[in-house]
């Protein structure tokens, strides 16, 4: 069963992907569609994100350049993907979710669950500022934006609504997620 917050995002995300992405293309990054193979690694390493301290500026054709047309709608325009529809909202692979723009490192998969709403969802970010929140008054509603503290993308919204031990439920884009193996020094491996 949909609660009343899924059936809203449900119900936006189809209104958002159908009025913005209709790309014969979507889901498929700029080397995808040339022939050559994406990787986070090559995102990370290739584009200089090695110091996770520095904070990415970029202008939009350089965003534009460096992601797939849905990733550039959601962490760029603000977009959201349709509920039930993303490569993570049913993941349950061990690993930390970084940021798709910078590589940034922003959910432990030990915090995730599955919330109902179609959308990852977990419970807490990793340790320290690797997320920022914003009021978000679009659509009518008022909520708290998630955007990567390192590159302003828009990764989704926090609810009140969560499970226990923070009652929070950080609703995220597939999209704006990398899921990458752990490795021995981060948290919970």
């Amino acid at each position: 069963m949909i609660g009343k917050n899924g059936l809203i995002f449900l119900l936006l995300g189809t209104f958002c992907l159908a009025a913005s992405c209709n790309s014969s293309k979507l889901g498929q990054s700029k080397a995808e569609t040339s022939g050559e193979e994406s990787s986070q690694k090559t995102i990370v390493e290739e584009k200089g994100y090695d110091d996770m301290s520095e904070k990415v500026e970029k202008t939009d054709a350089e965003w534009k350049e460096l992601l797939n047309d849905e990733e550039y709608y959601i962490t760029r325009q603000k977009g959201t993907e349709r509920a039930f529809t993303g490569k993570y909202y049913k993941t349950k692979e061990e690993g930390v979710y970084l940021c798709t723009c910078c590589g940034n490192k922003l959910f432990d998969s030990e915090t995730k669950y599955d919330s109902g709403s179609g959308w990852p969802s977990f419970w807490a970010p990793l340790p320290g500022d690797k997320v920022a929140q914003e009021m978000d008054g679009s659509f009518g509603m008022v909520r708290n934006e998630v955007t990567c503290a390192r590159c302003d993308a828009h990764l989704g919204h926090v609810f009140e609504d969560g499970p226990q031990p923070t009652n929070l439920r950080y609703c995220i884009n597939s999209a704006a997620l990398k899921l990458a193996p752990k490795t021995e020094e981060e948290p919970g491996s």
